[in-house]
């Protein structure tokens, strides 16, 4: 058995001077105060990323800050197969603003999960 759920708030119309109702005016949204922090960022990137491909994102290989926010690198399946080492996976570059939103994204490299970088 679940528990009912709670009752949503309406916004209620505003009244003007004149008497007349007009609807709620939304909440503008607030600059943050500092930059986001990076663990915020990753998850961020991984969320937002994941809802444009459609596929979950494995891990984040690289996160760094940027003039104009972050930039991650995060590793997708693309492919999964068994056995999971023959996977074909992607690196995504992804560029985030100071408050975490997903500015662009560009697949850098396609690669089977077994394979180990070797020095060239």
């Amino acid at each position: 058995m679940t528990a009912p759920e709670p009752a949503r708030r309406r916004r209620r119309p505003v009244q003007d001077d004149d008497g007349e109702a007009r609807p709620a005016a939304k909440p503008a949204r607030r600059a943050p105060a500092r930059r986001a922090g990076a663990a915020w960022v990753l998850r961020a990137a991984m969320e937002q990323l994941s809802e444009l491909l459609g596929r979950h994102p494995d891990s984040v290989s690289a996160l760094k800050p940027t003039e104009e926010g972050w930039e991650a690198v995060v590793e997708v399946v693309e492919l999964p197969r068994i056995p999971d080492t023959t996977s074909v996976m992607a690196s995504y570059r992804v560029a985030l603003d100071e408050e975490g939103e997903l500015i662009s994204y560009e697949r850098t490299r396609r690669y089977s999960r077994g394979m180990i970088d070797r020095p060239r």
